[in-house]
């Protein structure tokens, strides 16, 4: 087959590209970084001719024009996976919404649930062989164009290529149509500035849990991404990595030394994850690199192979919970934040790992606009707070006053545990919202 005269058959411009999508269709813009630019463009010049396409995306690292106008909503439904900041203005725009799911599941919903009648993300450039690299997201994509009626590529040259397992790369001959779009810069994602004493406070608590050979997992925000930075500092030495979410920690890290892989029973040597954002220096970091491996996220995110990686450690955020040992990640009350992600199948595979830990961490206190303080360890979930993790699945949770284990507790040594690693000014009240639910025993006040 000759690759590149395919490809030139099927090169077209984004206007004509996008004449594929019909009312009433659903269309797929892919993941994070890999969400198109020309087309997206494209498509919402034709918003006037359009109704009622539902579009899905997820993290979304920037507003999409087809959400821009005005009346965007009457034309366009927004549908996201996992929420970003910009996926909360869309769905608080009035023309976007959540769809809940536990991130390892999401290629199967591709192949038995959903419908994709045209998908449009942005690749790489193609190779001698013809093949398109998913760059930063392999995640659920080999599935979602599999499923798809219509695949439109968008070619990016300043997309990294990424190595990965099957499903981090599609052939020119399963594509419908190329676009060469303009090259726009890869989206990037900051750090969140410079970590707080909090931050560090909990971090240092995590990072003296970890053994050497450990293998990571990270999530985002601050408190893992100051986890990364202390590891790159510390005496650590031969980690892995195998995470659902690449970031800027793990280059940090492995550019310290302190990534070797050496003491992985799966894909030893190499730093597998689902998909990536950061700043360029991970984006330069990725690109053809052999030490890193992209896989489709119902292989990173499964707690089958989670099992069968010892000493695995996995550190994730939230943003409150409650005396029983319920998580919530997700949401503040009605208000939807984030997803569940792969929070849930982390905190399970790094307990079925030999030697493996599951951290929540977080700050204890949280301050509001009003300036008023509040605890983030309450009684009860906010009605409307998603129950991230339940109660049977927490192992390790952490804040800047201690770390408590809540294997194996019943309910008032719980809450004796987690009032324990609650901010000093809210301690006496959680003890007698305890008592009335029920789980303080008085002989522990």
């Amino acid at each position: 087959m000759d690759h590149r005269a395919l490809y030139q058959q099927k090169l077209t411009t984004p206007e004509q590209a996008v004449k594929a999508v019909k009312s009433g269709d659903w269309v797929d813009y892919g993941w994070c970084t890999n969400h198109p630019v020309a087309l997206d463009r494209a498509l919402a010049a034709r918003k006037d001719e359009l109704s009622d396409v539902k579009v899905r995306g997820g993290v979304t690292m920037w507003m999409p024009e087809i959400a821009k106008a005005e009346d965007a909503g009457d034309h366009f439904t927004w549908n996201s996976w996992h929420c970003s900041g910009i996926d909360r203005k869309i769905i608080g725009k009035g023309m976007g919404f959540f769809a809940p799911m536990r991130y390892s599941e999401l290629p199967r919903f591709y192949r038995e649930n959903v419908t994709v009648d045209v998908a449009m993300i942005q690749v790489a450039p193609m190779d001698s062989h013809g093949n398109f690299s998913y760059a930063l997201a392999a995640s659920h994509l080999a599935d979602m164009l599999d499923k798809a009626k219509i695949v439109i590529v968008e070619v990016n040259k300043n997309m990294p290529w990424v190595y990965g397992l099957t499903g981090s790369e599609i052939n020119i001959a399963d594509v419908d149509y190329v676009v060469e779009g303009d090259d726009p810069a890869v989206a990037q994602l900051g750090g969140g500035g410079e970590p707080t004493d909090v931050d560090r406070a909990v971090a240092k608590l995590i990072v003296e849990q970890i053994p050497n050979g450990a293998c990571l997992q990270l999530g985002i925000g601050g408190m893992p991404n100051t986890v990364g930075s202390m590891i790159a500092q510390s005496d650590l030495k031969d980690l892995g990595v195998h995470t659902e979410m690449y970031v800027d920690g793990f280059v940090d890290m492995a550019l310290a030394g302190k990534l070797t892989g050496r003491n992985k029973a799966l894909d030893k040597g190499r730093q597998v994850y689902a998909f990536a954002a950061g700043t360029q220096k991970l984006y330069d970091y990725v690109d053809r690199n052999p030490a890193v491996m992209a896989a489709p996220v119902d292989y990173t995110n499964d707690v089958r192979v989670l099992a069968q990686l010892d000493n695995f450690i996995s550190i994730n955020n939230a943003i409150d919970m409650d005396l029983f040992g319920q998580v919530n990640a997700e949401s503040a009350g009605l208000k939807h934040i984030s997803g569940t992600g792969g929070q849930l199948d982390f905190v399970m595979g790094a307990y079925l790992s030999k030697g493996g830990k599951s951290f929540i961490c977080m700050s204890s206190t949280v301050t509001g606009k009003d300036g008023s303080v509040k605890s983030r360890i309450v009684p009860t979930l906010t009605p409307g707070s998603i129950a991230t993790d339940p109660r049977s699945c927490v192992q390790y949770i952490v804040t800047e006053h201690g770390m408590v284990d809540l294997k194996g507790l019943s309910t008032w040594e719980r809450a004796e545990a987690i009032i324990s690693i609650a901010d000093p000014q809210f301690r006496e009240q959680l003890i007698q919202d305890a008592q009335k639910m029920g789980i303080w025993r008085r002989s522990n006040k």
